[in-house]
């Protein structure tokens, strides 16, 4: 995909979506941290279910403590791993406390030292909360980075970098969050929706049907 496509697709997005948000419910950093924490392997409905639950009664780390790790791990059971999200979370709760006075750290190096906080976690932290040009990459940014020929990459780390230089940067802030949408509900694994596609006059691989080439 050349500079003159790149431009017409995130332009295409953004006049479809002025302003594209994560899925996950939170209504602090913490909270969203925490909600990004439990969706490794879950999906982002599995896991507002399950903080629907524990946000009203333990939205911050010291009322996590409270619950105890049991009593936390009871609160997202139906989340799946959920017994090591708990022990994470636990303990990431417990680090937020004693090294960083209760607040969510800004630091990449401070984020990905949490338990249970990679990189893209760390990223999505840095995007959504602070308003940093990071771009978190899962199975979907992969997929479409690839498929469209957007950034291609052999690796989340790859088309990570790749995006971070061929995004135009008036859309590096959103991009992260319409390349998750298109996707989740078009361009999806088994059979991308081409036939609605807003975006396919500017993908590399415009095919009406392309399961085969799934990633």
């Amino acid at each position: 995909m050349n500079k003159t496509a790149i431009e017409g697709f995130f332009a295409t997005l953004k006049a479809a979506n002025p302003s594209p948000q994560t899925e996950l419910e939170y209504a602090s950093v913490f909270e969203l941290l925490a909600a990004v924490l439990l969706s490794a392997q879950a999906t982002d409905v599995g896991v507002n279910k399950a903080t629907r639950r524990l946000f009203p009664v333990a939205n911050t780390p010291a009322k996590i403590l409270a619950l105890g790790e049991d009593g936390l791990a009871d609160y997202i059971k139906t989340i799946g791993l959920y017994r090591t999200k708990a022990k994470n979370l636990y303990k990431t709760c417990q680090i937020i406390l004693e090294q960083h006075g209760g607040r969510v750290p800004r630091s990449r190096e401070a984020l990905e030292a949490l338990p249970g906080v990679g990189r893209k976690t760390a990223n999505v932290v840095l995007n959504v909360a602070f308003g940093e040009p990071t771009m978190a990459v899962d199975t979907h940014i992969f997929r479409v980075g690839n498929r469209t020929g957007l950034a291609p990459g052999k690796n989340v780390l790859e088309v990570e970098q790749a995006l971070l230089r061929r995004v135009p940067p008036a859309y590096l802030v959103d991009a992260h969050h319409w390349l998750i949408l298109h996707g989740r509900y078009v361009c999806q694994a088994r059979r991308p929706l081409c036939e609605r596609c807003q975006v396919r006059d500017f993908c590399d691989n415009p095919a009406p049907t392309m399961a085969g080439n799934a990633s």
